[in-house]
């Protein structure tokens, strides 16, 4: 499906199973294949939509656009799209970023968040390593790559992995690549992010040297009730590694969380505000 954008972009966009809505959003410059065999086993248990950000995998590359906030309406365009008011949103890496903004802008189509290996932003964030910086700002060394995002133990296997995706950015030029380097790096939703009313779970890996893990703390301490989930000895592809862990965790936190039931909670307070105005 191509969904058109508020300025007229073109992006690419599915959607998979049955159950409460789940957006997935993805990392730095990656198409929805990022998610490999996730989307899928989510699918089990909820109406999976994913889209191709503006410049990746079949979505359009416009001149304009890039931005957190602006990846966030791209976001509510697919969910207008498939006829969607509320859904659970999962993003990862600049893709939480991107989520922070869904959540923050458009907080009445937000069921549950789940906020994975990501930051506030590098204003008030904890900086990842320089190394680690050369190689986000120009991703052309895989080896570097991978090493950020996997064990070597895990790495060793990886192509032999089924549902494992090979190529997430699927061919995205260096122009867009720079272009989502930057807009993830101007990410800042520091002074926005208390008033996220969502629960929201956040969830890292140990040894992530992308975004490293105490930001996860930061984050906890600026939304109110979220929860920390962090998965011991994982670099930044814990979705991947650590897939067991990973969608145990956040399955069972949409499940205490499932759509169905908060719209229930929602009415009866409005219910409950309306008959004491009336009285």
């Amino acid at each position: 499906m191509l969904v058109r954008t508020r300025d007229g972009a073109g992006l690419y966009a599915e959607e998979r199973g049955s159950g409460d809505p789940l957006l997935l959003l993805a990392g730095q410059s990656s198409s929805h294949l990022m998610w490999g065999a996730v989307i899928d086993r989510l699918a089990e248990r909820h109406r999976v939509l994913v889209f191709d950000y503006r410049g990746t995998g079949r979505s359009e590359s416009p001149e304009e656009g890039y931005s957190t906030p602006g990846f966030a309406a791209d976001a509510v365009a697919v969910l207008d799209a498939f006829d969607v008011p509320r859904a659970h949103v999962y993003g990862f890496s600049m893709g939480g970023r991107v989520a922070q903004w869904v959540a923050i802008d458009h907080p009445d189509r937000v069921g549950a968040l789940v906020l994975g290996a990501t930051t506030p932003g590098d204003r008030h964030g904890v900086p990842r390593p320089d190394w680690a910086n050369a190689l986000l700002a120009t991703p052309d060394d895989k080896a570097g790559m991978d090493a950020m995002m996997f064990t070597p133990a895990w790495l060793d296997g990886r192509a032999e992995r089924p549902g494992v995706c090979q190529d997430w950015r699927v061919g995205t030029p260096p122009l867009t690549q720079a272009r989502h380097y930057e807009a993830s790096q101007a990410h800042d939703a520091w002074d926005r992010l208390p008033s996220i009313t969502a629960p929201t779970l956040i969830i890292h890996g140990s040894d992530d040297p992308t975004n490293v893990p105490e930001n996860a703390l930061l984050l906890a301490e600026r939304i109110p009730g979220s929860t920390v989930h962090i998965i011991d000895g994982a670099r930044h592809g814990y979705w991947e590694e650590f897939s067991d862990e990973a969608e145990r965790v956040v399955l069972g936190f949409l499940d205490r969380h499932a759509l169905h039931r908060r719209s229930q909670a929602v009415g009866a307070v409005d219910r409950e505000r309306g008959d004491t105005g009336a009285g």
